[in-house]
């Protein structure tokens, strides 16, 4: 093999590789929007659901933060969520999984925990046909109520987030 030949083999096996991690991970949105107009939007990384997910430690698709953005004040659980931008994460365990809203949004910024928004418990069950990459979901339930669903292999996880 001539030098011209290993490099053009190399140049073909790094484009091959490349090209693989691309559609490995992807960028995806969902939105859910209420009946005055006012949404939530959730982009994250669609990564394949291979993975066993680390038990009781932040997590998030892709090892980058999950975004939500709200046009509207809502409230989770008992807190009250502001109209704005925040990094979202899960705490997955056995029995239950933890949704956690940050109000880091800096690109590529390391999880802090000093600046949790909230953090609230999610409802678990289990899917019929495993996901085979993380998908969020919005479901418009009521004028004012829109459920997000995060499914992940086998798992189902869901959170209602209400308009104010």
């Amino acid at each position: 093999m001539t030098c011209r030949n290993i490099v053009s083999c190399l140049v073909l096996v790094i484009s091959v590789v490349a090209a693989c991690s691309a559609n490995a991970q992807q960028e995806a949105s969902t939105a859910c929007t209420f009946d005055d107009g006012k949404q939530i939007t959730v982009k994250y990384q669609s990564v394949p659901a291979t993975h066993k997910l680390p038990d009781d430690r932040i997590w998030s698709p892709g090892k980058s933060p999950m975004f939500l953005f709200t046009s509207g004040a809502l409230k989770l659980g008992n807190v009250d969520v502001p109209v704005g931008a925040y990094s979202m994460f899960v705490v997955p365990g056995k029995d239950r999984w933890t949704l956690v809203l940050n109000k880091n949004v800096a690109p590529n910024a390391h999880y802090d925990e000093q600046e949790d928004l909230l953090r609230v418990p999610m409802d678990l069950g289990t899917l019929s046909e495993p996901a085979k990459t993380v998908g969020i979901y919005f479901g418009h339930v009521a004028p004012k109520q829109c459920n997000m669903r995060i499914y992940y292999g086998t798992t189902g996880a869901w959170a209602e987030f209400h308009e104010e």
